[in-house]
């Protein structure tokens, strides 16, 4: 069973920046809107037939997500974002009319989930997505709207969940749960309430807490 993590957080939060010290060779980026990477570093590029052994593909499709994820021999593999995968989906089918959209959309969202959570032992699996507070200030992933929030509780399908802070200008990820967001980790996972936002000093601590052996693709 694979590790899946969700990262939640507000736009210009830091959750595309968490992926800076990842090693490009072992990461799989799956763009659900092609965008440039929030920082500058070598080694990140498009698969194409010209750079085969890239690694950021485009794709807000769920079967072809669940597809890139279970053909890839990368064991570190990141969704960026999540809400933009439910929500294409809805702008895409805007002019059908009923509930079934919702119905479907919900379902491909659990389908992206359930199949994050069951590749094999040692990847790990993180997926960045937005977060919506509620009028009573409440936090969680941001869906499409009360329908699917019926259909399906996103946060519920794994055991990690981070939330982007930023304070003083410093940017981290939240580990504990204030009682009015959706973060969840481990007991004993970490030991502070703020870490820095760096995806492979997270990547590396849940390794060593589940003994997985960190390697590089070949």
């Amino acid at each position: 069973m694979s590790t899946a993590t969700i990262i939640i957080g507000e736009s210009g939060t830091g959750k595309t920046a968490s992926l800076r010290n990842l090693d490009p060779s072992g990461t799989l980026l799956v763009q659900a809107i092609r965008k440039p990477l929030s920082f500058k570093k070598t080694g990140w590029g498009l698969v194409s037939s010209a750079n085969p052994k890239g690694n950021i593909i485009v794709s807000d499709k769920s079967d072809e997500i669940i597809a890139i994820m279970r053909k890839t021999r990368r064991k570190v593999i990141v969704l960026d974002d999540f809400q933009y995968v439910m929500s294409n989906e809805f702008m895409t089918r805007s002019q059908e009319t009923g509930f079934q959209k919702f119905s479907d959309i919900g379902r491909h969202a659990w389908d992206i989930l359930n199949a994050a959570s069951t590749l094999p032992d040692d990847v790990r699996v993180y997926i960045l997505a937005h977060s919506a507070t509620d009028e009573m200030g409440n936090t969680k992933l941001k869906t499409i709207g009360k329908l699917l929030d019926e259909k399906i509780t996103v946060e519920g399908m794994v055991t990690l969940v981070l939330k982007t802070v930023v304070q003083g200008g410093e940017y981290t990820f939240a580990t504990r749960n204030s009682g009015s967001d959706t973060v969840k980790t481990p007991m004993g996972m970490f030991d502070e309430d703020g870490i820095d936002n760096d995806l492979a000093a997270v990547d590396a601590t849940i390794c060593t807490y589940y003994d997985i052996r960190q390697q590089q693709a070949a």
